[in-house]
């Protein structure tokens, strides 16, 4: 299958990486994390980036990791990377509803004050489309991540917060590819899996 690669060959685009954007990996990518992945940065700088993975759905559901909230409805946890698994992050767009959250822009917010967000939800407030739960995160070291975009590993983009907040599998990798335009439609026709065709 690797003689087939240079057909869905393309070349990473010009926008450059920073925190607010999104990274779309190329249909190559074999890795269990990244695998038609995209990923929100919510920092980005020389010293280097950190970010989640929104499309990685896990089995997970946050109300079984804290009692109190076992009687609302299921709120899912998504795989934000291999980094810190242990760790429980969250993204949101309630402004300053939870303080000390770190601005990502457009409205969206990173992590905050925990005892604010959890009696947010007990007040049986909105959740979906508010609220994203991840476990780990992605990171790279001091210029790692450009490097893999010179290898084409990834392609940089921009999209609402909206949208972020409503990936959830596969499906959403395709249509962040085919939001690039016509020239990257070709890898939403890459098979997952080659080796099974």
């Amino acid at each position: 299958m690797e003689q087939y690669k240079n057909i869905f060959e393309i070349r990473h685009n010009s926008l450059r990486p920073q925190k607010g954007r999104i990274l779309i990996s190329e249909p190559f990518l074999r890795d269990v994390y990244f695998q038609r992945s995209v990923i929100l940065l919510v920092e980005h700088s020389a010293r280097g980036s950190m970010g989640f993975v929104l499309n990685k759905r896990t089995d997970l559901i946050v109300n079984d990791l804290f009692p109190e909230l076992k009687d609302l409805p299921d709120i899912p946890v998504y795989l934000g990377g291999p980094v810190g698994s242990n760790h429980l992050f969250f993204m949101h767009l309630l402004d300053k509803n939870i303080p000390n959250g770190v601005e990502i822009g457009n409205g969206l917010r990173f992590d905050g004050n925990f005892e604010a967000l959890k009696k947010y939800m007990l007040d049986r407030n909105p959740v979906e489309g508010k609220i994203k739960f991840f476990i780990g995160y992605s990171g790279w070291t001091e210029n790692q991540l450009n490097g893999e975009i010179i290898n084409d590993s990834w392609l940089v983009s921009t999209m609402t917060s909206d949208e972020m907040m409503q990936a959830s599998d596969d499906t959403f990798w395709k249509e962040s590819v085919k939001s690039l335009g016509r020239p990257y439609e070709a890898w939403t026709n890459y098979p997952k899996y080659p080796d099974m065709n």
